[in-house]
């Protein structure tokens, strides 16, 4: 009886075959079936392998929110060397709210203008470094997966006598709040002042004065790969210099001023990857569709 009932329920089983299946007596192989079959196979081999790649890869996912952290510190990092000696110039940063930031992290080294040989060669590793970086900023994702860190080599220090240094490099860092402000470089050492700050300068000749004007907007980032997870910043930039000429009509101070601005948007930098079960799913449709296809 057991036996009886299993028979029927497996011929109720074939029964509801949709893919009724064709006699092997009935089909006839030939050298074009043969043919078909072994490119279909190759396509399939070769499709898969390239699903495989495309499962192994990642890809970056950008999100936008609004910034809430308003208590963190911005960290500027300062590296730039101005032909004048450092015991008439002074740098400070004043932001929107008319506080002048402390620039204790800043330091002043007599150097010289011209670079020595070691200097030039650092200095033209520095620029194919960025050169190459600028290169492949149009592809952010590979910046962001590589997850470069670390400090580039100290620049080598000058041989030449204190008594003929007169270019000053002021390099460091500083911690800002992060509202917008403007880092300056000019003439005179700075000073606090009741209504802001001022720059006690002593009177020196030029024939010709220029203001070096940079309007760098900060845009904070939030970076999460497999390799690394950070905050960070992104920014643009855009500069202007003009003669100071008085009796031209172009007024304003000598110097060099970096007006920054910081985004109220913050953009979250995600790495995803493909999931085993999509993979498997596109994997089956690959091999299905072929089979399909070819009649297999």
């Amino acid at each position: 009886m057991r036996r009886l009932t299993k028979k029927k329920a497996l011929t109720l089983v074939k029964e509801l075959d949709a893919f009724p299946k064709v006699p092997e007596s009935y089909v006839e192989s030939t050298a074009s079936g043969g043919t078909v079959s072994l490119i279909a196979f190759t396509l399939m081999a070769v499709l898969a392998f390239l699903e495989f790649f495309v499962y192994r890869n990642t890809w970056m996912k950008y999100e936008y929110e609004v910034d809430k952290d308003f208590s963190s510190k911005l960290r500027i990092n300062v590296d730039i060397t101005v032909a004048m000696r450092c015991q008439y110039i002074g740098a400070d940063v004043l932001d929107l709210a008319e506080n002048m930031v402390a620039s204790d992290g800043l330091k002043y080294e007599p150097v010289n203008f011209e670079l020595s040989p070691e200097q030039r060669l650092w200095h033209m590793t520095l620029l194919h470094i960025q050169e190459r970086l600028r290169v492949e900023h149009a592809l952010q994702d590979l910046i962001f997966k590589a997850a470069i860190k670390g400090a580039p080599p100290a620049q080598p220090q000058s041989e030449d006598s204190p008594s003929s240094l007169r270019a000053c490099r002021i390099h460091g860092h500083m911690y800002v709040n992060k509202v917008a402000g403007n880092f300056h470089v000019t003439v005179g050492k700075s000073i606090p002042h009741p209504r802001g700050h001022a720059h006690l300068a002593a009177l020196v000749s030029h024939d010709t004065n220029h203001m070096f004007q940079y309007f760098i907007t900060i845009v904070p980032t939030k970076l999460n790969t497999y390799k690394v997870s950070a905050e960070t910043n992104q920014y643009s930039v855009t500069e202007q210099e003009r003669v100071i000429n008085h009796a031209a009509g172009s007024h304003g101070v000598s110097g060099i001023f970096m007006k920054y601005d910081i985004s109220s948007l913050m953009v979250k930098v995600t790495e995803q990857h493909m999931p085993l079960w999509q993979f498997l799913v596109r994997l089956c449709g690959i091999i299905g569709g072929i089979f399909s296809t070819t009649g297999k």
